[in-house]
C-alpha cells in the first residue's frame, strides 16, 4: 500500500513538473495555431527570445464588408515569457526586422511585429487601392492584438518608427484600449496634402551658414548638369534604375531639390559638402550619398508607391519649393509627388482624416510618448500634445530621423526611463539587477 502511494506521488510530481517545463515551445505554437484563421511557421529567434513564429492571420480586405474577400497578414511573434510585458511593433511598411527592438530589450518584453496591410508579404493578389487606408489598417491591428491578448495578459506597449510611428498613433485613435502605452518614434502628423510647416523648417533648421552652403551646392548641381548627368546615367545603368514616370533628366532635377530635405532628415555634416573647387565626381559622390536616386525609380506596387498613395490621400506629405531655382526649371508651381501614383488609380486627398486624428490626440491621446529629432524635417509636423492629455514629447537636440531613446543625452534618457516606469509600473532598474538585460542595453543604461 505504501509503495503504491509512493508511486502515485512520484507520478503526480512528475506530471506537475512536465506541465511547467515540458514542450513549452509546442505549447505556444499550439496556442497560436488555435487562433482562428492562422498559419504558423517556426522561425529562428533573436538571441533574447526562446522562440519565434511567423504567423499569417486571415484578414478581410474590407472590415466593413467581409464578403469582399481576404488576405494573409504577416506577424512575427517572439517569446520571452508569459509573465513579461508585450511590445507590439506596428510597421508602416513591410516587415523591417525579426530582431528585438529598443523597447523590447529595455523592458525584457515579448515582441509582436505586425506588417502593414498590403505591404510586403501581406499584399493580396489584386490590390484594392481604396482599402489602403488608416482605418482599415487599424482594424487589422486590433484583430491581431485582441487575439494575442489571450496569450499575453501583461502590459502592452505599441510602437513604430516613422510611418510606423504614424501607424501607432492612428491605431491608438481607433482602439485606445488595445494597449497601455504608445511610443511613436519620429512620426509626423501632417495637416495638409503638402504641409507647409516642412518648408518652413528647412528654411530655419541648423545654422544660416550651413543652409547657405546647402543652397549653393544645389545651384552648383544645376549649373553643372551637363557634366554630372553622364555620371548619373552610368550610376542608373549600374543600379538598374529606369525612372519610367520621369525620365533621367527630370529625375536629376528633382533629386537636386530633394537634397536639402534628405540632408536634414539624415543629419548630413555641413563640413562634408563639396566646395566650389570640387570635381564633378566629388560632387556626384556626395550628392548621391545623401539623396539616393532610388527614391525616384518608382516600381509598381513597391512600398514607396504604396506609401505615396497613402500620403496623397490621407497622410499628407511635402513638396519642393522651386523659388530659389526658377532659372533652372520650367516649373511655375512647387513640385509634388503625383508622378509616383500608377496610371489609372483614382485618388484624392481627404483632409478630414488627419484632422480627426489630431482632435483625438489633443483631447484623448493619453500615455503617449513622442520621440523626435530636432533637425529631422518630419519633426516639423510631429505631435505637440496638449495639457488635456497625459502625454510627453521628447526632442533629441540636433538629432535626425534616426533618433532613438538610446541616442538622447544621458539625463533626458533617464527621464524617459522614469516616465515609462511610472506609466507601466515596470521597474527597468530591477530588470537590470535581475540580469534580464543584454550587454548592449546595459551599456546604454
Amino acid at each position: 500500500m505504501k509503495k503504491k502511494n509512493f508511486s502515485l506521488s512520484i507520478f503526480i510530481f512528475l506530471s506537475i513538473v512536465c506541465l511547467i517545463s515540458c514542450n513549452k515551445s509546442e505549447d505556444l505554437q499550439t496556442k497560436l495555431s488555435n487562433i482562428e484563421g492562422t498559419e504558423v511557421t517556426v522561425i529562428e529567434p533573436d538571441s533574447m527570445y526562446t522562440e519565434s513564429y511567423d504567423v499569417r492571420f486571415s484578414q478581410p480586405l474590407d472590415h466593413n464588408n467581409p464578403d469582399k474577400g481576404t488576405f494573409k497578414q504577416s506577424v512575427i511573434v517572439s517569446h520571452v515569457g508569459y509573465d513579461r510585458p508585450t511590445v507590439v511593433i506596428l510597421e508602416g511598411y513591410d516587415l523591417h526586422s525579426t530582431k528585438a527592438g529598443e523597447l523590447s530589450k529595455l523592458l525584457n518584453a515579448n515582441q509582436i511585429t505586425i506588417e502593414h496591410r498590403f505591404y510586403g508579404e501581406s499584399q493580396p493578389d489584386s490590390l484594392p487601392w481604396d482599402l489602403l487606408n488608416v482605418k482599415q489598417a487599424a482594424a487589422d491591428q486590433h484583430k491581431i492584438i485582441q487575439s494575442l491578448k489571450n496569450i499575453y495578459s501583461g502590459k502592452w506597449i505599441s510602437t513604430g518608427i516613422s510611418k510606423g510611428g504614424q501607424t501607432t498613433i492612428f491605431h491608438r485613435r481607433f482602439y485606445p484600449k488595445d494597449v497601455d502605452v504608445s511610443v511613436p518614434y519620429v512620426a509626423p502628423l501632417n495637416f495638409e496634402r503638402e504641409d507647409p510647416r516642412i518648408a518652413k523648417h528647412l528654411a530655419t533648421v541648423g545654422t544660416k551658414e550651413c543652409r547657405e552652403k546647402i543652397l549653393n551646392f544645389q545651384k552648383a548641381l544645376f549649373e553643372n548638369k551637363e557634366h554630372i548627368l553622364p555620371l548619373v546615367k552610368k550610376h542608373a545603368q549600374e543600379k538598374g534604375y529606369k525612372f519610367k514616370n520621369l525620365g533621367i533628366e527630370r529625375a536629376y532635377d528633382i533629386n537636386v531639390l530633394e537634397y536639402s530635405f534628405a540632408f536634414w532628415q539624415w543629419n548630413g555634416n555641413c563640413e562634408n559638402i563639396p566646395s566650389e573647387n570640387a570635381t564633378y565626381e566629388e560632387m556626384f559622390k556626395h550628392w548621391t550619398s545623401i539623396a539616393s536616386f532610388s527614391f525616384f525609380d518608382v516600381k509598381p506596387l513597391s512600398s514607396d508607391q504604396l506609401f505615396t498613395y497613402q500620403a496623397l490621400t490621407e497622410l499628407g506629405f511635402y513638396d519642393y519649393d522651386i523659388t530659389p531655382f526658377k532659372k533652372y526649371l520650367d516649373d511655375t508651381v512647387n513640385i509634388t509627388f503625383d508622378f509616383k501614383i500608377p496610371e489609372g488609380v483614382h485618388y484624392s486627398y481627404n483632409p478630414s482624416v488627419m484632422k480627426d486624428i489630431n482632435n483625438w490626440v489633443q483631447n484623448n491621446g493619453n500615455y503617449m510618448l513622442y520621440i523626435v529629432g530636432e533637425y529631422d524635417p518630419w519633426g516639423a509636423t510631429s505631435v505637440n500634445p496638449s495639457d488635456n492629455t497625459i502625454a510627453v514629447k521628447m526632442i533629441n537636440p540636433k538629432a535626425n530621423h534616426a533618433t532613438r531613446i538610446k541616442s538622447f543625452p544621458k539625463e533626458m534618457r533617464q527621464n524617459i526611463y522614469n516616465l515609462l516606469e511610472s506609466w507601466l509600473d515596470i521597474e527597468i532598474e530591477a530588470n537590470k539587477k535581475k540580469g534580464l538585460m543584454s550587454k548592449e542595453v546595459l551599456e546604454i543604461l
